[in-house]
């Protein structure tokens, strides 16, 4: 694998304003470590063809960009001098930082008068597992006061029993003790999934997502935790409108549009208010954010 790979992300935002150098990870886009890809050596050959796909995956999100970290400073509780603040921390990968969800959360919040600090650790097709076995995300947790803190398993792994099984619920359960102990309470992040579906598996758009759906309402049900369910929010709104652009032009990774939809429903899911009626759109058209909104309001 060319060692250009090892450099797909540079480094991650821990707490307020805090940025700490990130040295390459064992395992790249998609969670896909570069030796035994996905811990299933040995596996079924639709395993191994999926790990295949993975790595192609990997060379397509290379070729356009979409690693890397951007608009990672974290937020700070302002500009509301004395109110109550809501903090929240955000686990995940790509599918958190592009665009960067969190800040887009918080811009909702303060555009409806609400404080809220958001941090982040994500890089580059982190899983959940690395996650809980990482001291960066760790210390993330208990290092300070979160109210909240959202978890996001990689885009492939809650679509395939096998990886669902041995990899997400275990790491989840681990993380979310150790957020409990921390005083803060986990809200897991159900994830849409890729255009064309995962097709090395048989699922197409609809299959794949409904496979997401189930994976997160399970580990919710054996957690005791709340889902935001932005995955369910992308599948409405394209029912709505199919013409809708969620997806950017390698078919997983969120647009703006879609971006905003998933804060729109982590804003109904944490803040227990609906995000209809915000003024920020994020540069979308009116028309469009409030259908977002609603959309959003509908699920949660």
């Amino acid at each position: 694998m060319p060692d250009t790979l090892a450099v797909a992300c540079m480094r991650r935002a821990v707490g307020p304003g805090t940025f700490r150098p990130w040295r390459a990870p064992a395992s790249l886009a998609y969670g896909d470590p570069m030796t035994d890809p996905i811990g299933l050596a040995g596996t079924s050959k639709q395993t191994r063809r999926s790990r295949r796909l993975l790595l192609l995956a990997l060379a397509i999100a290379l070729a356009l960009g979409l690693f890397g970290a951007t608009r990672l400073a974290a937020t700070g509780c302002s500009p509301f001098p004395g109110a109550a603040c809501m903090r929240v921390l955000f686990l995940g990968n790509s599918y958190t930082y592009v665009n960067d969800l969190p800040a887009v959360f918080a811009e909702l919040a303060r555009s409806a008068g609400k404080n809220v600090e958001t941090g982040m650790v994500a890089s580059g097709g982190e899983t959940l597992a690395q996650h809980a076995a990482s001291a960066e995300s760790l210390d993330a947790i208990r290092n300070t006061r979160w109210q909240f803190v959202v978890l996001q398993e990689q885009s492939e792994i809650p679509a395939v029993e096998a990886l669902r099984q041995g990899q997400m619920y275990a790491a989840a359960r681990s993380l979310a003790d150790a957020i409990r102990a921390a005083g803060a309470t986990p809200v897991l992040l159900e994830t849409w999934a890729h255009r064309e579906g995962w097709p090395n598996d048989r699922l197409d758009y609809a299959a794949m997502q409904a496979a997401i759906d189930r994976a997160y309402l399970a580990l919710a049900g054996q957690l005791g935790v709340g889902v935001a369910t932005a995955g369910e929010a992308w599948q409405a709104a394209l029912s709505q409108d199919p013409t809708v652009a969620l997806w950017q032009a390698d078919g997983s990774h969120p647009s703006q549009a879609g971006t905003y939809l998933a804060a729109c429903v982590l804003y109904a899911r944490i803040l227990g208010a609906s995000p209809v009626g915000i003024a920020e759109d994020e540069g979308l058209s009116s028309d469009v954010a409030h259908a977002l909104q609603v959309i959003a309001a509908e699920l949660n």
